[in-house]
Protein backbone atom coordinates (compact mmCIF):
# COMPACT_ATOMS: atom_id res chain seq x y z
CA UNK A 1 0.00 0.00 0.00
CA UNK A 2 1.98 3.09 -1.18
CA UNK A 3 -0.49 5.74 0.33
CA UNK A 4 -0.62 4.63 4.09
CA UNK A 5 -3.45 6.59 5.83
CA UNK A 6 -0.90 8.77 8.35
CA UNK A 7 -3.91 11.83 8.25
CA UNK A 8 -4.99 8.91 11.43
CA UNK A 9 -2.31 9.63 13.61
CA UNK A 10 -3.44 11.78 16.46
CA UNK A 11 -7.23 11.35 15.77
CA UNK A 12 -9.52 9.61 18.05
CA UNK A 13 -10.63 6.30 17.46
CA UNK A 14 -14.42 7.17 16.45
CA UNK A 15 -12.54 8.79 12.94
CA UNK A 16 -11.40 5.07 12.03
CA UNK A 17 -13.50 4.36 9.17
CA UNK A 18 -14.59 0.66 9.55
CA UNK A 19 -13.90 -2.17 8.90
CA UNK A 20 -10.67 -1.79 9.76
CA UNK A 21 -7.64 -4.06 11.67
CA UNK A 22 -6.85 -2.00 14.95
CA UNK A 23 -3.85 -3.06 17.46
CA UNK A 24 -4.09 -1.97 21.04
CA UNK A 25 -0.95 -1.01 20.94
CA UNK A 26 -0.79 -0.96 25.14
CA UNK A 27 -1.93 -4.54 25.42
CA UNK A 28 0.34 -5.80 22.86
CA UNK A 29 2.82 -3.99 24.85
CA UNK A 30 1.93 -5.86 27.93
CA UNK A 31 2.16 -8.72 25.66
CA UNK A 32 5.83 -8.35 24.57
CA UNK A 33 7.28 -7.68 27.89
CA UNK A 34 5.49 -10.81 29.34
CA UNK A 35 7.13 -13.19 26.51
CA UNK A 36 10.67 -11.31 26.62
CA UNK A 37 10.64 -11.59 30.35
CA UNK A 38 9.56 -15.56 30.34
CA UNK A 39 12.38 -16.43 27.72
CA UNK A 40 15.16 -14.48 29.82
CA UNK A 41 13.91 -15.89 32.96
CA UNK A 42 13.76 -19.57 31.40
CA UNK A 43 17.36 -18.64 29.86
CA UNK A 44 15.73 -19.62 26.38
CA UNK A 45 16.16 -17.60 23.13
CA UNK A 46 13.10 -16.28 21.43
CA UNK A 47 12.59 -16.10 17.53
CA UNK A 48 8.97 -15.23 17.52
CA UNK A 49 7.14 -16.25 13.91
CA UNK A 50 6.80 -13.02 12.05
CA UNK A 51 4.35 -14.69 9.58
CA UNK A 52 1.59 -13.85 12.48
CA UNK A 53 2.40 -9.97 11.93
CA UNK A 54 4.07 -9.45 8.63
CA UNK A 55 5.41 -6.62 9.67
CA UNK A 56 9.07 -5.13 9.74
CA UNK A 57 8.06 -2.44 12.28
CA UNK A 58 6.58 -5.43 14.87
CA UNK A 59 9.55 -7.98 13.95
CA UNK A 60 12.30 -5.12 14.79
CA UNK A 61 10.12 -4.02 18.62
CA UNK A 62 10.23 -8.00 19.31
CA UNK A 63 13.90 -7.74 18.39
CA UNK A 64 14.78 -4.62 20.30
CA UNK A 65 12.66 -6.74 23.43
CA UNK A 66 15.48 -9.33 23.06
CA UNK A 67 14.20 -11.64 20.48
CA UNK A 68 17.27 -13.02 18.23
CA UNK A 69 15.49 -12.49 15.34
CA UNK A 70 12.22 -14.00 13.85
CA UNK A 71 10.83 -16.49 12.07
CA UNK A 72 8.91 -16.57 8.74
CA UNK A 73 7.55 -19.56 6.12
CA UNK A 74 8.19 -18.16 2.74
CA UNK A 75 10.77 -16.73 0.80
CA UNK A 76 9.13 -13.37 0.27
CA UNK A 77 8.54 -12.98 3.21
CA UNK A 78 12.02 -13.33 4.27
CA UNK A 79 12.92 -10.56 1.33
CA UNK A 80 10.00 -8.12 3.10
CA UNK A 81 11.34 -8.11 5.96
CA UNK A 82 15.11 -7.79 4.96
CA UNK A 83 13.64 -4.67 3.08
CA UNK A 84 12.66 -3.00 6.22
CA UNK A 85 15.35 -3.78 8.03
CA UNK A 86 15.05 -7.65 9.59
CA UNK A 87 18.48 -8.88 9.53
CA UNK A 88 18.28 -12.31 11.22
CA UNK A 89 15.74 -14.41 9.70
CA UNK A 90 14.83 -17.85 9.98
CA UNK A 91 12.54 -19.55 7.06
CA UNK A 92 11.57 -22.80 9.11
CA UNK A 93 9.78 -23.96 5.72
CA UNK A 94 11.44 -26.49 2.99
CA UNK A 95 12.45 -24.67 -0.61
CA UNK A 96 12.77 -26.92 -3.01
CA UNK A 97 12.50 -24.73 -5.99
CA UNK A 98 15.71 -24.02 -7.60
CA UNK A 99 14.91 -20.31 -8.58
CA UNK A 100 13.83 -19.60 -4.74
CA UNK A 101 16.52 -21.30 -3.56
CA UNK A 102 18.72 -18.98 -5.71
CA UNK A 103 16.33 -15.66 -4.10
CA UNK A 104 17.59 -17.74 -0.91
CA UNK A 105 20.92 -17.40 -1.95
CA UNK A 106 21.19 -13.86 -2.47
CA UNK A 107 19.41 -12.92 0.52
CA UNK A 108 21.93 -14.97 2.53
CA UNK A 109 24.74 -12.78 1.23
CA UNK A 110 23.10 -9.67 1.33
CA UNK A 111 22.34 -10.53 5.12
CA UNK A 112 25.43 -11.14 6.17
CA UNK A 113 27.18 -7.92 4.41
CA UNK A 114 25.01 -6.46 7.12
CA UNK A 115 26.33 -8.49 9.65
CA UNK A 116 22.72 -10.25 9.72
CA UNK A 117 22.30 -14.14 9.31
CA UNK A 118 19.83 -16.29 7.52
CA UNK A 119 18.53 -19.95 8.19
CA UNK A 120 16.46 -22.57 6.48
CA UNK A 121 14.98 -25.90 7.25
CA UNK A 122 15.34 -28.91 5.65
CA UNK A 123 13.59 -32.51 5.41
CA UNK A 124 15.36 -34.68 2.77
CA UNK A 125 18.53 -35.15 0.77
CA UNK A 126 17.68 -33.48 -2.00
CA UNK A 127 16.69 -30.51 -0.56
CA UNK A 128 19.97 -30.16 1.30
CA UNK A 129 21.36 -31.18 -2.92
CA UNK A 130 19.84 -28.09 -4.22
CA UNK A 131 20.27 -26.01 -1.20
CA UNK A 132 24.20 -27.16 -1.76
CA UNK A 133 24.16 -26.08 -5.74
CA UNK A 134 22.38 -22.83 -4.89
CA UNK A 135 25.23 -21.80 -2.51
CA UNK A 136 27.75 -23.21 -4.89
CA UNK A 137 31.43 -21.03 -4.19
CA UNK A 138 29.81 -19.19 -1.71
CA UNK A 139 31.18 -18.53 1.53
CA UNK A 140 31.88 -20.73 4.00
CA UNK A 141 29.21 -20.92 6.30
CA UNK A 142 26.76 -18.72 5.36
CA UNK A 143 23.93 -20.07 5.75
CA UNK A 144 22.58 -22.01 9.00
CA UNK A 145 20.62 -25.16 8.06
CA UNK A 146 18.08 -26.52 10.65
CA UNK A 147 17.09 -30.00 9.96
CA UNK A 148 13.59 -30.72 10.54
CA UNK A 149 11.61 -34.07 12.31
CA UNK A 150 8.12 -34.79 12.32
CA UNK A 151 7.01 -34.42 16.20
CA UNK A 152 3.25 -34.61 15.04
CA UNK A 153 2.32 -31.82 13.52
CA UNK A 154 2.10 -34.67 10.15
CA UNK A 155 3.44 -32.14 7.89
CA UNK A 156 6.77 -31.84 7.26
CA UNK A 157 9.30 -33.39 8.53
CA UNK A 158 11.86 -36.76 9.03
CA UNK A 159 10.81 -39.69 11.17
CA UNK A 160 12.68 -38.59 14.66
CA UNK A 161 15.28 -40.73 15.09
CA UNK A 162 18.21 -41.96 12.62
CA UNK A 163 16.27 -40.57 9.26
CA UNK A 164 18.23 -36.72 10.30
CA UNK A 165 21.57 -38.25 10.35
CA UNK A 166 22.31 -38.66 6.66
CA UNK A 167 20.88 -35.18 6.06
CA UNK A 168 23.36 -33.55 8.60
CA UNK A 169 26.14 -35.63 6.98
CA UNK A 170 25.66 -34.49 3.39
CA UNK A 171 24.93 -30.63 5.39
CA UNK A 172 28.56 -30.91 6.49
CA UNK A 173 29.89 -32.09 2.99
CA UNK A 174 29.20 -28.46 1.33
CA UNK A 175 31.22 -25.57 3.32
CA UNK A 176 28.72 -23.23 2.68
CA UNK A 177 26.19 -24.74 4.58
CA UNK A 178 26.07 -24.73 8.19
CA UNK A 179 24.06 -27.43 10.68
CA UNK A 180 22.85 -25.19 13.22
CA UNK A 181 20.49 -28.02 14.83
CA UNK A 182 16.52 -29.45 14.72
CA UNK A 183 13.53 -27.61 13.97
CA UNK A 184 10.64 -29.41 15.81
CA UNK A 185 7.60 -27.75 15.67
CA UNK A 186 4.40 -29.33 17.02
CA UNK A 187 1.72 -26.82 15.93
CA UNK A 188 -1.35 -29.26 16.17
CA UNK A 189 -0.32 -29.68 20.02
CA UNK A 190 -1.21 -25.76 20.28
CA UNK A 191 -4.50 -25.87 19.34
CA UNK A 192 -5.29 -29.23 22.02
CA UNK A 193 -7.97 -27.63 23.95
CA UNK A 194 -7.13 -29.61 27.74
CA UNK A 195 -4.01 -28.89 29.56
CA UNK A 196 -3.52 -32.77 29.82
CA UNK A 197 -3.70 -32.88 25.81
CA UNK A 198 -1.08 -30.52 25.59
CA UNK A 199 1.38 -31.92 28.13
CA UNK A 200 1.09 -35.17 26.65
CA UNK A 201 1.62 -34.40 23.19
CA UNK A 202 4.85 -32.35 24.00
CA UNK A 203 6.46 -35.17 26.64
CA UNK A 204 6.24 -36.96 23.37
CA UNK A 205 7.61 -34.69 21.26
CA UNK A 206 10.52 -34.66 23.90
CA UNK A 207 10.90 -37.70 23.62
CA UNK A 208 11.34 -37.69 19.74
CA UNK A 209 13.73 -34.78 19.87
CA UNK A 210 15.99 -37.07 22.70
CA UNK A 211 16.08 -39.77 20.38
CA UNK A 212 16.90 -38.07 17.36
CA UNK A 213 19.79 -35.89 19.60
CA UNK A 214 21.16 -39.33 20.75
CA UNK A 215 21.02 -40.56 17.28
CA UNK A 216 23.34 -37.78 15.65
CA UNK A 217 25.50 -37.65 18.47
CA UNK A 218 26.29 -41.48 17.89
CA UNK A 219 27.24 -40.41 14.74
CA UNK A 220 29.38 -37.93 16.03
CA UNK A 221 27.20 -34.83 15.05
CA UNK A 222 26.68 -32.45 18.18
CA UNK A 223 22.82 -30.89 17.94
CA UNK A 224 23.60 -26.86 18.45
CA UNK A 225 20.27 -25.86 19.25
CA UNK A 226 16.54 -27.31 18.74
CA UNK A 227 13.96 -24.67 18.33
CA UNK A 228 10.19 -24.97 18.31
CA UNK A 229 7.44 -24.28 20.45
CA UNK A 230 3.92 -21.95 20.05
CA UNK A 231 2.33 -19.70 22.13
CA UNK A 232 -0.23 -22.94 23.39
CA UNK A 233 2.77 -24.78 24.63
CA UNK A 234 5.70 -22.82 24.74
CA UNK A 235 6.10 -23.52 28.89
CA UNK A 236 6.12 -26.69 27.99
CA UNK A 237 8.98 -27.23 25.46
CA UNK A 238 10.73 -24.28 27.84
CA UNK A 239 10.51 -27.13 31.00
CA UNK A 240 11.19 -30.12 28.83
CA UNK A 241 15.10 -29.45 28.88
CA UNK A 242 15.63 -30.13 25.11
CA UNK A 243 14.31 -26.96 23.52
CA UNK A 244 16.67 -23.87 23.21
CA UNK A 245 14.49 -21.38 21.16
CA UNK A 246 10.97 -20.46 21.63
CA UNK A 247 8.97 -19.44 18.11
CA UNK A 248 5.75 -18.33 19.45
CA UNK A 249 4.45 -15.95 17.25
CA UNK A 250 0.46 -15.40 18.20
CA UNK A 251 1.24 -14.36 22.27
CA UNK A 252 1.58 -11.18 20.38
CA UNK A 253 -2.09 -9.84 19.15
CA UNK A 254 -3.56 -13.37 21.13
CA UNK A 255 -6.72 -14.33 18.64
CA UNK A 256 -10.20 -16.13 19.42
CA UNK A 257 -8.73 -19.14 18.91
CA UNK A 258 -5.80 -19.35 21.11
CA UNK A 259 -8.25 -17.59 23.81
CA UNK A 260 -10.20 -21.03 23.77
CA UNK A 261 -7.45 -22.95 25.19
CA UNK A 262 -7.52 -24.12 28.21
CA UNK A 263 -5.35 -22.09 30.88
CA UNK A 264 -1.89 -23.05 31.78
CA UNK A 265 -1.23 -21.59 35.13
CA UNK A 266 1.96 -21.49 35.19
CA UNK A 267 1.84 -19.46 31.64
CA UNK A 268 1.74 -16.02 31.39
CA UNK A 269 -1.65 -14.40 30.40
CA UNK A 270 -1.98 -12.68 27.27
CA UNK A 271 -4.20 -10.04 26.33
CA UNK A 272 -6.15 -9.88 22.80
CA UNK A 273 -4.63 -6.88 21.01
CA UNK A 274 -5.84 -7.24 17.87
CA UNK A 275 -9.44 -6.37 16.48
CA UNK A 276 -11.68 -5.44 13.64
CA UNK A 277 -13.21 -2.62 14.03
CA UNK A 278 -16.96 -3.04 12.68
CA UNK A 279 -20.25 -0.82 12.60
CA UNK A 280 -23.44 -1.57 12.86
CA UNK A 281 -25.29 -0.79 9.15
CA UNK A 282 -28.72 -2.57 9.66
CA UNK A 283 -30.61 -3.82 12.30
CA UNK A 284 -34.30 -5.55 13.06
CA UNK A 285 -36.03 -7.12 15.84
CA UNK A 286 -33.95 -10.46 16.05
CA UNK A 287 -30.22 -9.66 14.90
CA UNK A 288 -28.05 -6.43 14.36
CA UNK A 289 -25.72 -6.55 10.79
CA UNK A 290 -22.05 -5.32 10.82
CA UNK A 291 -19.67 -4.56 7.75
CA UNK A 292 -17.06 -6.87 8.41
CA UNK A 293 -17.71 -10.47 6.89
CA UNK A 294 -14.96 -12.78 5.27
CA UNK A 295 -12.97 -9.85 3.17
CA UNK A 296 -12.50 -8.50 6.68
CA UNK A 297 -11.11 -11.76 9.27
CA UNK A 298 -9.93 -15.24 8.40
CA UNK A 299 -12.68 -18.58 9.77
CA UNK A 300 -10.49 -21.44 8.89
CA UNK A 301 -10.26 -21.54 13.31
CA UNK A 302 -13.72 -20.45 13.18
CA UNK A 303 -15.63 -17.11 13.62
CA UNK A 304 -14.69 -14.21 15.41
CA UNK A 305 -15.86 -13.06 19.28
CA UNK A 306 -17.51 -10.12 20.00
CA UNK A 307 -15.43 -8.12 22.18
CA UNK A 308 -17.33 -6.62 25.40
CA UNK A 309 -20.43 -7.96 24.49
CA UNK A 310 -23.00 -10.42 25.41
CA UNK A 311 -23.19 -11.08 21.38
CA UNK A 312 -22.67 -13.93 19.11
CA UNK A 313 -21.22 -13.44 15.43
CA UNK A 314 -22.56 -15.46 12.47
CA UNK A 315 -21.94 -15.83 8.84
CA UNK A 316 -23.00 -13.05 6.53
CA UNK A 317 -21.24 -13.51 3.96
CA UNK A 318 -18.08 -11.15 2.32
CA UNK A 319 -19.07 -8.28 3.38
CA UNK A 320 -21.43 -8.79 6.91
CA UNK A 321 -21.73 -10.41 10.03
CA UNK A 322 -24.81 -10.94 11.61
CA UNK A 323 -25.32 -10.25 15.67
CA UNK A 324 -27.42 -12.50 17.52
CA UNK A 325 -28.19 -11.89 21.31
CA UNK A 326 -30.60 -9.71 24.20
CA UNK A 327 -28.98 -6.45 23.86
CA UNK A 328 -28.69 -5.57 20.51
CA UNK A 329 -26.35 -2.10 19.57
CA UNK A 330 -28.63 0.42 17.37
CA UNK A 331 -27.55 1.56 13.68
CA UNK A 332 -24.29 3.06 13.54
CA UNK A 333 -22.57 1.22 16.62
CA UNK A 334 -19.06 0.66 16.76
CA UNK A 335 -18.33 -3.51 17.22
CA UNK A 336 -15.03 -4.59 17.95
CA UNK A 337 -14.65 -7.93 16.66
CA UNK A 338 -11.69 -10.87 18.23
CA UNK A 339 -10.38 -12.69 15.18
CA UNK A 340 -10.64 -16.48 15.17
CA UNK A 341 -6.86 -16.81 13.67
CA UNK A 342 -5.06 -13.50 13.70
CA UNK A 343 -2.32 -14.70 11.13
CA UNK A 344 -4.63 -15.01 7.72
CA UNK A 345 -7.02 -12.25 9.10
CA UNK A 346 -3.83 -9.92 9.42
CA UNK A 347 -2.67 -10.96 5.57
CA UNK A 348 -6.27 -9.78 4.38
CA UNK A 349 -5.25 -5.95 5.39
CA UNK A 350 -2.55 -3.35 4.37
CA UNK A 351 -2.15 -1.81 7.10
CA UNK A 352 -2.84 -2.27 11.00
CA UNK A 353 -4.09 0.86 12.68
CA UNK A 354 -2.29 1.36 16.10
CA UNK A 355 -4.49 2.38 18.90
CA UNK A 356 -3.10 3.92 22.87
CA UNK A 357 -5.46 4.25 25.55
CA UNK A 358 -7.92 1.73 24.41
CA UNK A 359 -10.71 0.76 21.94
CA UNK A 360 -13.37 3.55 23.73
CA UNK A 361 -11.09 6.77 24.36
CA UNK A 362 -8.35 5.99 22.45
CA UNK A 363 -5.94 7.73 19.83
CA UNK A 364 -4.43 6.50 16.97
CA UNK A 365 -0.91 6.59 17.25
CA UNK A 366 0.92 4.68 14.92
CA UNK A 367 -0.30 2.92 11.09
CA UNK A 368 1.90 -0.15 11.00
CA UNK A 369 2.43 -1.81 7.60
CA UNK A 370 1.37 -4.91 6.67
CA UNK A 371 4.72 -5.53 4.72
CA UNK A 372 4.58 -9.08 3.69
CA UNK A 373 0.69 -8.91 2.84
CA UNK A 374 0.24 -11.71 -0.01
CA UNK A 375 4.19 -12.81 0.14
CA UNK A 376 3.35 -16.80 -0.66
CA UNK A 377 6.46 -17.67 -2.70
Amino acid sequence: MKNLPTALVGQPVDAIDTPALVIDLDAMERNLTAMAAFAKQHGMRLRPHAKMHKSAVLAKLQIAAGAVGVCVQKTAEAEALAAGGVHNIYISNEVIDPAKLARVAALAQQLAALGGRLAIAVDSLQGVQRLAAAFSGMAPGLIDVLVEIDVGQGRCGLPPGAAAVPLVQAIARHAPLQFAGLQAYHGRAQHFRTLAERRAAIEQVGQDVRRTVAALQAAGHAVPLVTGAGSGTFLLEAASGVYGELQAGSYLFMDRDYASNEPDPAQPRFEHALFVKSQVISRCASHAVVDAGHKSHAIDSGLPAVHGLALSYGNGGDEHGILTGDALPELGDTVWLIPGHCDPTVNLHGVMIGVRGGLRQGVVEQIVRVDARGALT
